[in-house]
């Protein structure tokens, strides 16, 4: 599944069942328009983490087109918090009716990673250990917080990065869709910069590439979609051992020059 945008950022989606899974619970959606991205991670039972993971990308995606609609052209920076905050526990609560009245779907659940690209703002939202990446200048950082048990342990100070990333215990969600009646939301907003590059993927990408194979693909002369399809190629390359997705959010424009620091300065000062 591939999309692209023709506004200033573009997008591209892809999902993939991975080496091992012989269905794909995760799910992944985009709209040019609304300049969305979404990514879920389902779980829970034969086929239902397919079924929730869709359900919050189309909830989440048909819901907040509508609203935005509604709010017209002037919607403010605080409508579009609430707006995606009203979304996702909308989605929040259609995937747990729908599990309680379906025996065959009890227990299941998702993730979610939503960001959505106004301007030159980004506001991004997430539940559960679903990531999303920003690549700056070269450089990979990690913008969202899991919320996992593995995290909460290295929060504790029990572990560190390191021996989160070296476990062999299964790294258990402490937050879902479709689980309780209430979830916590995580929304926070970032400013943009031109040639931006925001990477939306599931565990089963990170599970299998670190940051600095993941920065090295991101940085590669190539489409957007050959980064994304070298990214998932790689982690099945690597095992493949879950479903594996990423949507990729390319922002346009010229790169910000950057100001030579001052000690460098006075050193070309120097030579010259």
């Amino acid at each position: 599944m591939i999309q692209r945008s023709a506004s200033p950022y573009e997008f591209v989606a892809l999902t993939d069942v991975g080496r091992v899974r012989t269905n794909n619970e995760d799910s992944v959606g985009t709209d040019d328009a609304l300049g969305l991205a979404l990514l879920a991670d389902g779980m829970g039972g034969y086929n239902a983490g397919e079924v929730a993971s869709a359900m919050a990308v189309d909830y989440v995606r048909d819901q907040l087109k509508r609203v935005l609609a509604e709010l017209g052209a002037d919607v403010t920076p605080a409508e579009l918090r609430i707006a995606l905050d009203m979304c996702i526990n909308g989605a929040n609560r259609s995937i747990l009716e729908t599990a309680l009245t379906n025996p065959d779907q009890l227990g299941m659940g998702t993730t979610i990673v939503a960001a959505l690209f106004r301007s030159d703002r980004l506001l991004l939202a997430h539940v559960g250990d679903s990531r999303c990446y920003r690549v700056r200048d070269g450089a990979i950082q990690q913008i969202t917080r899991d919320h996992s048990w593995l995290q909460e342990q290295i929060d504790a100070g029990l572990i560190t990065q390191q021996q989160a990333q070296e476990s062999t215990q299964g790294n258990l969600v402490t937050r879902a869709l479709g689980v309780e009646a209430s979830v916590e939301i995580e929304i926070h907003d970032y400013p943009v910069e031109p040639q931006d590059l925001y990477i939306l993927c599931s565990d089963g990408l990170t599970d299998m590439i670190g940051d600095d194979d993941l920065a090295a693909l991101a940085k590669a002369p190539a489409t957007l979609q050959e980064k994304a399809q070298r990214m998932i190629q790689l982690a099945n390359a690597m095992g493949g051992r879950d479903n594996v997705s990423v949507v990729l959010v390319q922002a346009g424009g010229e790169p910000i020059p950057r100001s030579i620091k001052p000690g460098l300065m006075s050193r070309l000062m120097r030579q010259n």
